[in-house]
């Protein structure tokens, strides 16, 4: 028995004398495999809806109605640039990083630039900002909002900050289609990472076919509304040819369109013919409600939030506002945040102690937050600065 022990030891002390620091698992294996997807009747073979599809179905009523309430949620939050605990960095620093953030390039306010990430990161799942040092300590950075279809992700990085690791394509000619990007110069945003793949999966990516589905009914209803579909024929018994061509010549020169009463005079009344019972079931609402909520379930929203609110009370409107936010809106702003802080304190400028939050995350219920922050404050936990840092004052 010692035997096997110390044959195992000596196993395990060979694999340890072997170990490297390199990886050994692969990065994407699926990238290495050719995508196949089981074709669907009556679509295209896709492996992703491409981003002017995407961004055209953005521009449809009830996507840009999603969409906005996420992003218009989190542009208008109050936020701040605060240090974090046992900080080195001085407080005057802290000030210029939110003066230059409230004006991140000469063309854009934070609210402007962030309003741009969100909006792709929602779309395709890429949200991209360049980060510029500038050299004048008054001004330390520039952001530029970067669009996200165009970056390419180079997925055999191995962590190597002078390595590239995003590149930007472009319709340029030469040398200059392809921009090479290191890691430190680009913050890209990933919605729902993935381990096959290197790019994120946007809310309206998830959305695409529901919403396809919704934009296909709404115009066969609105068709069916405004008479562009028949929904009845008038049948005529023992009519000669030429009788019917009269017919059909006399209904439409002098009595379509025109909201005149027809007059006719024959042997047999004509009988009217209905392809439809003529009611709203004609239009598929509940067939449309259902995509709705297909649709409001893609971006993590309720319902309601969407324009379905029959089942809706007053006990439960509350309930669902707080869920759309803690669902739909946290997280996005929670990457947001984690970005800034990681990528553009972190990385670019080399700021390890100083992070970026959104005061609304901190905690919804001011009062709460008030009487926790007082109670620190008399056992000693935190100081009068402290608090006041955690506040933005």
């Amino acid at each position: 028995m010692a035997g096997v022990k110390d044959r195992i030891r000596g196993a395990w002390k060979g694999l340890q004398a072997g170990e490297t620091n390199t990886r050994k698992t692969t990065p994407l294996p699926a990238l290495l495999t050719p995508y196949r997807r089981l074709p669907i009747q009556g679509q295209g073979i896709s492996p992703k809806p491409t981003a002017a599809n995407l961004r055209k179905f953005a521009e449809t009523p009830v996507a840009r109605r999603a969409i906005n309430i996420v992003k218009d949620r989190i542009a208008c939050m109050d936020w701040q640039v605060r240090l974090k605990r046992d900080a080195t960095t001085n407080s005057t620093t802290v000030e210029k990083l939110r003066e230059t953030l409230e004006a991140p390039n000469p063309g854009d306010s934070f609210r402007t630039l962030i309003e741009q990430v969100l909006e792709d990161l929602l779309v395709g799942g890429f949200g991209a900002m360049e980060m510029e040092l500038t050299g004048n300590a008054d001004l330390p950075f520039r952001l530029w909002p970067v669009d996200g279809a165009t970056v390419q992700v180079n997925a055999e990085w191995n962590g190597n900050a002078e390595t590239p690791r995003y590149a930007q394509v472009n319709t340029r000619a030469g040398t200059e289609k392809s921009i090479p990007l290191l890691d430190r110069e680009l913050m890209y945003l990933r919605l729902n990472p993935r381990t096959h793949t290197p790019f994120g999966l946007g809310r309206l990516e998830v959305a695409f076919e529901s919403i396809r589905s919704f934009l296909e009914a709404s115009r066969y209803a609105g068709r069916l509304a405004g008479n562009g579909v028949q929904q009845f024929a008038l049948w005529m018994e023992e009519t000669t040819p030429a009788q019917h061509e009269r017919m059909v010549r006399w209904w439409q020169d002098e009595i379509e369109g025109t909201g005149q009463v027809p007059i006719l005079s024959s042997e047999k009344k004509p009988e009217v013919l209905r392809f439809a019972g003529g009611t709203d079931a004609d239009l598929h609402l509940g067939w449309q409600e259902f995509l709705l909520r297909m649709i409001a379930n893609a971006f993590d929203l309720p319902p309601m939030l969407l324009g379905l609110e029959h089942d809706v009370n007053q006990s439960t409107a509350s309930e669902m506002a707080d869920d759309a936010f803690e669902g739909a809106i946290k997280p996005v702003a929670k990457l947001l945040s984690e970005h800034l802080t990681r990528d553009l304190f972190g990385k670019r400028l080399g700021l390890r102690d100083v992070e970026f939050v959104f005061n609304d995350l901190l905690s919804r219920d001011e009062t709460t937050e008030t009487s926790v922050q007082l109670d620190l404050l008399k056992a000693g936990v935190l100081t009068v600065e402290e608090v006041r840092a955690m506040r933005g004052l």
